[in-house]
């Protein structure tokens, strides 16, 4: 595998992702050194009880921000991969917060393709959301943004150099900030807020996400968008799972929210290739190896990938059951 025997560092690396993504390794792969770099020392200390660091141990605790390019180079001296997890990501915070969400999601982009640049890292992967397929909010316009940078930047580096991909997917389920957990505690109320019935969206496990995270890290080859398929989720069919005889009051969808989330329009469509269980979006650039990743399918026209229109779906018991083993 391609974490074996190699030093990887996570930004971020102490949020929800990060610190699934450090338990998959552990457990399944031997990495020479894996190494967190987050901004919260809080964090960093509660993980470290977990998986300590120390001599003939693999982790590492680097307090940084990916604002500070200079203590980014630092960290990344000796990295072979990267995973870009850090992010501004909540989006009414972003909303409120402009300035900062640029400098966190954007310009933090900036300097972690600088400094693994400049360090010679191997693989860089980010991750990115389907909030930045036709954003509508600040968070999917920077994290857009984002992805362009990290796209692009394969041209910096050249054929030889560090090579950058992104993967894109939908809400990760009981992730901090996400819907469950705020619906678990309005339960205890008998109180549902809920937004708008009609609104639709894409969900993945962290599990799942972490693991197709190492998939498109052995897979990339530098400049795709790795998003894998996924079922929808009905709003109206979770509340129905979690608060059933509660009740559920509709109070409107947030500033910058879409009733439904995509995640390839239909002019990505036309550069994307179905490949089983994802789809991968191949950069239209010069520098772009059409033969790098074999078979695959082209597109329907006018084909979108949405999470209205979707043909995988949960059902209310397939929630029940996600619900229960998160509480």
């Amino acid at each position: 595998m391609t974490l074996n025997g190699k030093t990887v560092l996570i930004t971020g690396g102490t949020g929800s992702f990060g610190r699934k993504f450090i338990d998959i390794v552990l457990k399944e792969h031997t990495p020479r050194k894996l190494i967190v770099f987050s901004r919260d020392e809080l964090k960093q200390h509660e993980m470290r009880q977990i998986h300590p660091d120390g001599e003939n141990l693999p982790m590492r605790y680097f307090i940084g921000d990916v604002r500070d390019a200079d203590r980014l180079r630092r960290a990344m001296q000796g990295v072979d991969i990267v995973v870009h997890a850090a992010a501004l990501k909540q989006v009414p915070a972003c909303e409120y917060n402009p300035m900062e969400a640029i400098m966190t999601n954007v310009m933090g982009a900036k300097n972690v393709i600088d400094a693994a640049l400049d360090a010679g890292v191997s693989k860089v992967l980010a991750l990115s959301t389907d909030k930045a397929v036709n954003p509508a909010n600040l968070y999917g316009a920077t994290k857009l943004c984002a992805e362009k940078l990290f796209i692009q930047s394969n041209a910096y580096s050249g054929k030889s150099g560090t090579l950058f991909s992104c993967t894109r997917y939908g809400n990760v389920v009981g992730s901090r900030g996400s819907v469950i957990p705020l619906f678990l505690n309005q339960r205890e109320n008998g109180q549902i807020t809920l937004t708008d019935r009609r609104m639709t969206r894409f969900w993945i496990t962290l599990e799942q996400g972490v693991r197709f995270v190492i998939r498109c890290i052995d897979q990339m080859y530098g400049g795709e968008v790795f998003v894998p398929k996924m079922p929808s989720m009905k709003l109206s069919d979770l509340t129905d799972a979690i608060a059933d005889g509660c009740d559920v009051q509709e109070i409107g969808i947030r500033p910058g929210e879409k009733l439904h989330e995509a995640l390839i329009s239909e002019d990505e469509a036309r550069q994307t290739r179905d490949l089983d269980d994802m789809f991968v979006v191949e950069p239209a650039h010069p520098w772009w190896d059409r033969g790098a990743l074999a078979g695959g399918t082209s597109l329907t026209e006018g084909f979108s990938y949405t999470s209205d229109k979707n043909g995988e779906w949960f059902t209310v018991e397939q929630l029940q059951q996600i619900i229960e083993e998160l509480s």
